[in-house]
């Protein structure tokens, strides 16, 4: 092998010798561009780059490359598509490399999909990889069948069957199709409850979502098995013994049978009922604060009831929130029964364990894309580097709710790491639309074309600040509406509310009569909160009417325009009460909502008490 190496090289440079002898005069000099300083021609400023690709010509089948004298060429393989290396291994083997390239995806379809909608199940192939211009994979292809199919399953369609076809085209792609024969979904033929004594089967089979099907099945799918809906209806069964009074109440087992024709699935629950129990009696454990009295009196189990596990969470849940009002954030409360077999009567131990006091290092909040985060620290009562109150952070949850704003307000404590006796908080909140946004045109003999606008903006640009417009062009009913609401027009919470307002009306030209009345005013309104659910309202404003006379004025309008004249003013006073405690205003679970407004037109041609 070194001394064919010699030989080319030596070959190599006598051609190159020859070459540079047999250049011309006139021919330019190439051996200046080699060497440690070459010498290099000025570049070529065309518009377009020359490229010159040379072209690939393949070997006929009767030919081969020509070698120097004393060798010969002699085929070593043939029938490969992309060879790239050839490798000699220590034993003498050669092994050839062969590079194949990866088709590329073209098109990706569903055709027989009926239960799910193609558009997502193209998204849910995207995510995974499988789209137009990425490579195809067939590992991937025969995971994404096996999950089309586990969804069908998912929805009792356990008959449904799918086909992944891959069709080459050109140009090295490949189209993918997805065929599914989605077939007839299974039904629940029988839901059966077995090891029931206190309960009929016919009312636990009630508390399943579950079941036979009915005339609304078609809308509900309730006969349609799935083994979430299946874990909740035993949860709901679980729930419905522990709440009167069964405290060893347990699920033993439960089967899922389907026909051989997969069309028909039976439910069997095996359950233990146990033994009823009755509260004997609510015992405190451990360290209470030295407020015993304030915890029992947040104690919900009732001695002498059937036990209910519901009053026991509720109980231990009230006094964990009860801790964290003195900076506890990680309490633990349990109730252990101390069960009496003899007398089926159990007493509950609520042991109880404060932990360390902690205060809040930083309040974090997440969710607001585009609420400011100003808008929603305002309305904590929970301060950073302050202790941990677990009322200030429920009222904080309550008050950012209120404002609207948000479907889902949550508020979570994380520990901070080499920091025991300090917690973060970070505020969750899911935002919805806050505004609305009307366009209107009409067209009419009487008035030719009227056009309406109106836009309504609980959270102005993120601000909290309410803006509203209302503008319509009719001819017979114009009006101009501006309202604005600034609810922190001090860092105290006072609220301002600013209203303008133009308005006419004028009869229609059917009704007779060419009277109209006009009516301009503004006014302004403060909002100072008295306490956290109280607020006081006072404002002032002006107001115009205008009479223009007519034909065809009513009684009234001529009463009013003899009693305080065709134009009058009014300097309306207003004040106005409310309480909002509570808990959600889109959903609330608890507290109400009151408010009370009175208006008094001391001064102006118009008096008057509202």
């Amino acid at each position: 092998m070194r001394r064919r190496v010699r030989e080319i090289l030596i070959i190599g440079a006598a051609v190159s010798a020859l070459a540079a002898c047999g250049q011309s005069p006139g021919a330019p000099n190439t051996t200046v561009g080699y060497g440690p300083n070459p010498t290099l021609p000025e570049p070529s400023r065309s518009l377009l780059p020359t490229v010159k690709i040379s072209k690939v010509v393949g070997w006929s089948n009767d030919a081969k490359p020509r070698a120097p004298a004393g060798f010969t060429v002699q085929p070593f393989a043939t029938g490969l598509d992309h060879p790239r290396w050839l490798l000699v291994l220590p034993n003498g083997d050669v092994l050839v490399v062969v590079v194949e390239e990866r088709p590329t995806i073209a098109d990706v379809e569903f055709a027989g999909t009926r239960e799910f909608d193609k558009e997502v199940l193209k998204k849910a192939m995207r995510d995974v990889g499988l789209t137009e211009g990425r490579p195809f994979d067939k590992a991937l292809a025969d995971r994404a069948e096996q999950e089309l199919k586990r969804q069908y399953i998912n929805r009792s369609l356990y008959g449904a069957e799918v086909v992944t076809t891959v069709t080459p085209i050109e140009r090295n792609r490949v189209n993918l199709t997805f065929t599914v024969v989605e077939g007839e979904p299974a039904r629940i033929k029988e839901v059966r409850v077995n090891g029931n004594k206190a309960f009929s089967e016919s009312t636990l089979k009630g508390l399943f979502d579950q079941d036979t099907g009915g005339w609304l099945s078609w809308y509900t799918k309730s006969d349609r098995y799935s083994r979430t809906k299946l874990n909740a209806d035993l949860e709901t069964l679980r729930s419905y013994y522990l709440q009167r009074g069964y405290l060893e109440f347990r699920v033993d087992s439960t089967q899922v049978a389907i026909s051989p024709d997969k069309q028909d699935i039976t439910i069997t629950v095996n359950v233990t009922e146990g033994e009823r129990f009755v509260v004997a009696g609510v015992k405190l454990e451990g360290n209470y604060l030295e407020r015993e009295d304030e915890f029992k009196s947040l104690v919900s189990i009732r001695a002498g009831e059937p036990y209910n596990a519901d009053q026991v969470a509720e109980t231990t849940k009230a006094f964990s929130e009860y801790f964290g009002r003195f900076g506890f954030a990680f309490s633990r409360v349990e109730a252990v029964p101390e069960i009496d077999r003899e007398n089926n009567r159990v007493t509950l131990v609520l042991q109880a364990e404060p932990s360390r006091r902690a205060y809040v290092r930083k309040i974090n909040v997440s969710g607001n894309n585009r609420t400011r985060d100003e808008v929603i620290r305002r309305e904590f009562r929970q301060y950073e580097a302050a202790w941990y109150d677990g009322e200030r952070i429920r009222l904080s949850r309550d008050r950012v709710d209120r404002l609207g704003f948000f479907t889902e307000v949550n508020v979570e404590t994380q520990d901070v790491p080499g920091a025991p006796d300090q917690v973060d908080l970070v505020v969750n909140v899911t935002e919805k639309p806050t505004g609305s946004l009307q366009l209107g045109a009409g067209f009419s003999s009487a008035e030719k074309v009227a056009l309406s606008f109106g836009i309504k903006q609980e959270n102005f640009f993120g601000s909290g600040n309410y803006l509203g417009i209302d503008v319509n062009t009719s001819k017979y009913r114009r009006t101009l509406v501006f309202s604005t609401t600034n609810p922190y027009f001090t860092q105290d919470g006072i609220s301002r509310t600013v209203d303008l307002y133009y308005r006419t009306d004028k009869p229609y030209e059917d009704q007779g009569g060419n009277y109209e009345l006009v009516t301009t005013g503004a006014s302004m309104r403060f909002g100072i909160p008295f306490s956290e659910t109280d607020t006081v309202f006072f404002g002032g404003g002006f107001e115009q009417t205008q009479i223009k006379a007519g034909t065809n004025i009513p009684a009234t309008y001529l009463a009013y325009a003899n009693t305080y004249g065709a134009t009058s003013n009014a300097i309306p006073l207003t004040v106005g009460w409310s309480r909002d405690d509570r808990d959600s205003a889109l959903a609330p679970n608890s507290g109400r909502y009151q408010r009370l407004n009175s208006e008094w037109s001391v001064a102006g041609d118009r008096k008057s008490v509202v």
